[in-house]
């Protein structure tokens, strides 16, 4: 049963006849009667019984057209919903890792929706890459610059990497780094400088922060992680020579929406106030 049928039943008790329901509805007269037959026997009910010409709700038919006109009201304020909303409207899915939804832009999603009320962000967080060019998502964000496609690309910024290792330690501090399919990455290109094998290994920068904080690690951390390491006296921090940078996927088919070109604005922005502070 559609929304098509439901709006049947209240044209026949309106209109009193299939003939006027028919013409109301601009359907064939049996099309009425035939469908209107169809909804008696899905619910099991008799909808009107024919009295001088004129078709007349039955006490089961009155009960169902309370939920249909409930329906009805519920569906016009579904399409008001747009009208009384301040600026654009739509559901954004952004991908990203998992610390850059945490550290750069989950801070500063508050602000973002308390200012733009028709919007709703889903975060897809991973250390893997979403499928972009099967609409798994709207935006992502990439550190990464991914091989061409069918979206737009764009430069977000760069990040700053740095080298923590303790300042004083009573044996070689244990090397942190990242999975060797990781290797073309800065922060692999420099550890591969450093002596001695890598002892702790993983892709998640909160892993290895969290070694770092020991005072008996090193390794290499993007700047939206490591505030609180680069405070901390105990610890050594090395700015690379190189950055990471940070590129921004569009789907083709949104890049004029205004919800979306609302959201990239602001996702340029986090980056901006990352960087600044």
């Amino acid at each position: 049963m559609n929304w098509d049928d439901l709006r049947i039943i209240a044209a026949v008790r309106d209109e009193g006849t299939y003939a006027g329901a028919s013409t109301r509805l601009r359907i064939d007269e049996t099309t009425v009667g035939r469908r209107l037959s169809r909804i008696e026997r899905a619910l099991g009910l008799r909808l009107f019984e024919a009295a001088d010409g004129v078709r007349r709700p039955t006490r089961s038919c009155e009960a169902v057209l309370a939920h249909v006109e409930a329906m009805a009201v519920h569906a016009a304020e579904i399409g008001r919903v747009g009208e009384s909303l301040a600026g654009p409207v739509g559901r954004l899915r952004i991908a990203s890792t998992n610390t850059v939804a945490e550290e750069v832009l989950s801070p500063r999603a508050s602000d973002f929706l308390r200012a733009n009320p028709g919007l709703a962000l889903q975060f897809l967080t991973s250390s893997e890459n979403v499928k972009f060019s099967r609409w798994e998502a709207d935006l992502a964000i990439r550190l990464r610059k991914p091989d061409k496609g069918d979206f737009a690309i764009s430069k977000l910024g760069d990040i700053k990497l740095y080298y923590f290792e303790p300042v004083t330690t009573e044996r070689e501090p244990v090397l942190c780094a990242y999975p060797d399919e990781l290797g073309a990455i800065p922060e692999m290109q420099f550890l591969r400088t450093k002596q001695g094998r890598a002892r702790c290994v993983t892709d998640n920068v909160r892993v290895i922060r969290s070694v770092i904080r020991a005072h008996e690690a090193a390794g290499v951390l993007p700047e939206y992680v490591c505030a609180d390491l680069l405070a901390d006296r105990r610890l050594r921090a090395t700015l690379l020579p190189k950055r990471r940078d940070v590129w921004l996927l569009v789907q083709n088919h949104l890049k004029r929406d205004a919800a979306t070109r609302v959201t990239i604005d602001w996702v340029r922005v986090c980056f901006q106030e990352m960087s600044r502070a």
